[in-house]
């Protein structure tokens, strides 16, 4: 099968080796009116001039419509899968109720486990595709999916279980985590311990039934200490395991240090990293992986993007989709916060959208690029340049979107037959 994309107004990929670090961030390539020829699912040539000679009686040919085309976006942080939604906490939050006052009275997280709880793995599975329909609309064709809204055993296989069959049916590849270390439940609340001797017992089972890629902990305040963190990351390690981190969110309690001292893929959040950490994060090949749409649901600061760049960090971005401080598919709209709150130049932004994420979820070989011999994830958007793409915000900018050569949205609908 071979698919020839051409009138592209330009191309835009990064060239850099992951992970890519500060200002090596910047360094994007743009090729003026190039095509791309698909061959298999892959890339098979990149070329400017006349398309034609490359055409035969087996090709399609896609009309970009001179519109720039970028590779997929990867958003590494999301909590795709949730029963129930919070509309009712929001306006405590506008309010201004710390989000940590909310959790106490049984809201927060602990609300959404509820709900999960009591939600069918068919009502689960409706919901997340919904959601996960939306985010490919945006561009969006990888995922990390985590679970963490069960904290027992048995709702986060049932999140987990969702996740895998979403990305069986569904063109967007997703990445599973496992999160059971995302609160204390209720019923464990004068018994912490017991609850983390229980997340540690409970990664046998995940790991044997293989259904999670990674483990998280959400170390912050009023939820794990750094050292509980490491005893659950250690477990996960010695199962094979690889590891992300929650912290530096409300407080810097250690989360950094040891997301660094294990070498976890990423540590994310980030909003009140300490500089000590900042720099220990550059002498690292751990990805920075910073959540502006939460900062800017909460009302809270964002984290130091650019104090990270200056100083040599990898950065990714990602959504954080979830129903407590990111109710929005919208990962453009992420990438344009980036832009004017985090003081993020747009190639910057490209690298921490595509490459890197890709290098965080060890999937940099296949995607993340727009290179002979990669997978044809594309993304084509109705813009003049890249920059215009960062600067009108709030809109969906798509034109089309490519998964594996495959043509899975057209114009704002999605098409096509779907995995």
């Amino acid at each position: 099968m071979k698919t020839i994309i051409y009138n592209i107004r330009a191309l835009y990929t990064s060239e850099e080796k992951p992970p890519v670090k500060g200002e090596s961030m910047a360094n994007i390539k743009r090729i003026d009116n190039p095509f791309i020829l698909i061959e298999n699912g892959k890339i098979g040539y990149i070329g400017q001039g006349d398309y034609k000679n490359y055409i035969d009686d087996e090709s399609q040919v896609f009309d970009a419509n001179q519109t720039i085309i970028v590779p997929g976006l990867i958003d590494a942080h999301t909590h795709l899968v949730f029963g129930g939604s919070r509309e009712a906490e929001f306006s405590q939050k506008i309010a201004g109720v710390p989000y940590l006052k909310i959790l106490e009275a049984g809201g927060g997280i602990l609300n959404t486990v509820e709900s999960t709880r009591k939600a069918s793995e068919q009502a689960l599975f409706n919901q997340a595709k919904k959601s996960l329909d939306q985010m490919l609309k945006f561009g969006v064709t990888s995922l990390e999916v985590k679970s963490g809204y069960g904290l027992n055993l048995q709702t986060e296989i049932k999140q987990l279980k969702v996740a895998k069959k979403l990305n069986d049916q569904h063109p967007i590849d997703i990445y599973t985590t496992y999160l059971g270390a995302h609160a204390i439940p209720k019923e464990y609340k004068s018994n912490r311990q017991d609850y983390i001797d229980t997340v540690i017992e409970d990664l046998k089972t995940i790991k044997s039934q293989g259904l999670a890629d990674y483990v998280d902990v959400f170390c912050e305040t009023g939820v794990f200490t750094a050292q509980e963190t490491k005893q659950i990351l250690e477990a996960a390690n010695k199962l094979g395991f690889k590891l992300r981190v929650h912290t530096d969110e409300i407080k810097p309690i250690g989360g950094t240090k040891v997301a660094i001292d294990l070498q976890a893929k990423t540590v994310d959040h980030l909003m009140v990293i300490t500089d000590e950490d900042i720099k220990a994060l550059a002498y690292s090949d751990t990805i920075a992986n910073i959540l502006p749409s939460t900062s800017f649901f909460l009302n809270q600061d964002y984290a130091p993007a650019r104090k990270m760049i200056d100083q040599g960090v990898a950065l990714a971005i990602s959504s954080d989709y979830n129903p407590g401080s990111t109710p929005s598919e919208n990962y453009q709209l992420t990438l344009q916060i980036a832009g004017n709150k985090l003081k993020m130049m747009p190639n910057e932004i490209l690298t921490a959208s595509t490459i890197n994420p890709a290098y965080s979820l060890g999937i940099h070989k296949e995607v993340g690029k727009i290179k002979v011999g990669m997978q044809a994830d594309l993304l084509c958007l109705d813009c003049p340049n890249l920059d215009y793409f960062i600067y009108h915000y709030g809109i969906n900018h798509t034109y089309a979107v490519f998964k594996k050569g495959q043509l899975v949205v057209d114009q704002g609908r999605i098409v096509g037959d779907l995995k």
